[in-house]
């Protein structure tokens, strides 16, 4: 099978652009143009733009560079806003140190092993940057790239359309891919994300986004008392190197189970072989709902603390749930901390690592004349 019937719908009517609230708390209008400004150039003297964005409470700051979310505000219980997403203040550290902080993620999210697979009996090698495997796309995958930035503006809504060309060949990728990616603030305060590619030769596509969240503030401390759900009722292995087994293994009874929702810290020093393996959680969730035509609700991460909580809803079939257990301390984030293990973590909505090599995952096969089309929805409440 390749890639999902949702995946592949060609009507752009399907796309969702203007995007429909999923949860959350409504808030009062007041989305404007974003505005752009110079954030900094690469060594070779391309010039990377800041984009700023505000609509229904939430405020977003957006480079060109990698499409990463330098920051995201909501208001706490109180009305006071914080930056909820891990980053840094300048450019040079995104490019030299980040580990993929706010980032778009591609060609493909998440591990491919050994950084090889066969498409059409033809074997392809990619970019190995993570011991022998592959790992968000290669050394030098989407979020290292400078994206086209188009701004909208579109009833009640306010958002970016980025646009990136990824040639045959690149990271050892086949076919020239045509990604665009659409961030949208709603006039109720919700992130949505809207993915589309197209490719001229066949190839694997998995595109995700890598916000680092804490609730509580970026550079506040832990996130082991956020509290969070996941609707999934089994999860997928990994071996040494973090590639799935192929098992689909039951959540119930061990700390992978957060189907009624827990404290991220309650199991995460467990001396479950996964957890030790890991050193915390980074694995991926099967989702109980699979694959659907639009985003459905699939997990809630909530700060009772501030009050802050976030909801998402995705029309994809796995979650990656990292618990920041590589934060080492060596990095300064925007608000002048250093971010510690456990700081922060990821909910990345994807189809399953290193599925082209794994039958028996959803297919990630995207071919000349069909669209990837995908979307993410993140709400907000306090």
């Amino acid at each position: 099978m390749e890639l999902s019937r949702r995946t592949v719908i060609a009507s752009a009517a399907a796309a969702g652009v203007a995007a429909t609230a999923v949860g959350g708390t409504a808030h009062a209008t007041g989305g404007r143009k974003p505005v752009k400004e110079l954030f900094g150039k690469l060594a070779d003297g391309t010039k990377v733009y800041r984009w700023s964005l505000e609509n229904g409470g939430t405020r977003m700051k957006v480079l060109s560079y990698g499409g990463v979310v330098q920051s995201l505000e909501i208001p706490d219980r109180r009305g006071r806003h914080e930056n909820v997403s891990l980053g840094f203040d300048n450019l040079d550290d995104y490019v030299a140190r980040s580990p993929h902080f706010g980032a778009l993620i591609g060609r493909y999210g998440n591990r491919i092993a050994k950084g090889r697979f066969t498409l059409d009996g033809k074997e392809y090698q990619l970019s190995v940057n993570d011991g022998e495997n592959s790992l968000h796309g290669g050394a030098l995958g989407f979020d290292y790239r400078v994206w086209d930035v188009e701004p909208f503006t579109a009833g009640s809504d306010v958002g970016l359309v980025l646009h990136y060309t990824s040639v045959d060949g690149e990271m050892g990728y086949p076919g020239t891919l045509r990604a665009k990616v659409t961030y949208t603030l709603t006039r109720r305060g919700d992130w949505r994300i809207d993915y589309e590619a197209t490719t001229d030769k066949a190839t694997v596509v998995n595109l995700t986004s890598h916000v680092y969240w804490n609730l509580a503030g970026e550079g506040s401390g832990t996130i082991e008392d956020h509290e969070l759900s996941i609707a999934a009722s089994r999860y997928t292995p990994t071996d040494a190197g973090l590639i799935p087994t192929g098992e689909l293994a039951k959540v119930s009874g061990t700390p992978f189970d957060f189907r009624r929702g827990k404290p991220v810290g309650r199991d995460i020093r467990d001396a479950h072989p996964q957890l030790v393996t890991a050193k915390g959680f980074d694995h991926n969730w099967v989702l109980d709902k699979g694959i659907t035509d639009r985003p459905e609700h699939i997990a809630t991460l909530r700060d009772r603390a501030s009050g802050r909580t976030l909801r998402i809803a995705t029309d994809q079939p796995g979650l990656q749930f990292y618990s920041g257990n590589f934060l080492d301390g060596t990095l300064t984030g925007t608000g002048g901390s250093l971010y510690r293990q456990g700081d922060a973590l990821c909910l990345e909505t994807q189809h399953f690592p290193d599925s082209p090599n794994q039958p028996s995952f959803p297919s990630t096969v995207l071919r000349p004349g069909q669209t990837y089309r995908t979307s993410t929805v993140h709400s907000f409440d306090a």
